[in-house]
């Protein structure tokens, strides 16, 4: 092995194979089929996503004015309860709403190319499958690097309350 090649670099490959460049849509029956059966499964889920993402961003804006009238009642209410908890639910429902929606549209160019067979429709199923997972590893990253923090916020906020009672 020479200095310059690297063992942990990944193999280049074409993104198309020289075989199949020129043969159009190389799917086969068999995957073709498994894609129509999953395409009602995928709408279904795309729809249950939209209602869960209205119902959020709804009711957060039910829980955000609940709250307020409630903590002017009561007077007695935090600032984390009565404002960040309840607008938590708006930001949760605003990203619900991305999956749901690329998933459905995946589903939906899939029937259009089961009764089109129009490779557009396929290219285009296959884009929003891509933005779904983009959109989902995108999430998990800020997911993860936010751990630490969270983290570090919590063992501050354990030994401020810890100090304040005392």
């Amino acid at each position: 092995m020479s200095d310059l090649e690297n063992p942990y670099q990944s193999p280049e490959t074409p993104i198309v194979p020289e075989a199949s460049q020129d043969s159009g849509v190389s799917l086969s029956v068999t995957m073709l089929q498994y894609l129509f059966e999953a395409s009602p499964w995928m709408r279904f889920i795309g729809i249950i996503g939209y209602i869960g993402s209205a119902l959020s961003c709804v009711g957060g804006i039910i829980f955000t004015i609940v709250m307020l009238v409630t903590s002017e009642m009561i007077g007695g209410l935090d600032m984390f309860s009565s404002w960040f908890l309840p607008l938590i639910y708006i930001p949760v429902g605003l990203l619900l709403f991305f999956p749901s929606h690329f998933t459905f549209k995946f589903g939906q160019k899939l029937r259009n190319y089961q009764y089109s067979h129009l490779s557009e429709d396929l290219e285009t199923a296959f884009k929003f499958n891509k933005s779904l997972w983009k959109f989902n590893g995108i999430l998990y990253i800020i997911y993860l690097a936010s751990i630490p923090a969270l983290i570090v916020i919590a063992v501050v906020i354990g030994i401020v309350s810890a100090f304040n009672v005392l």
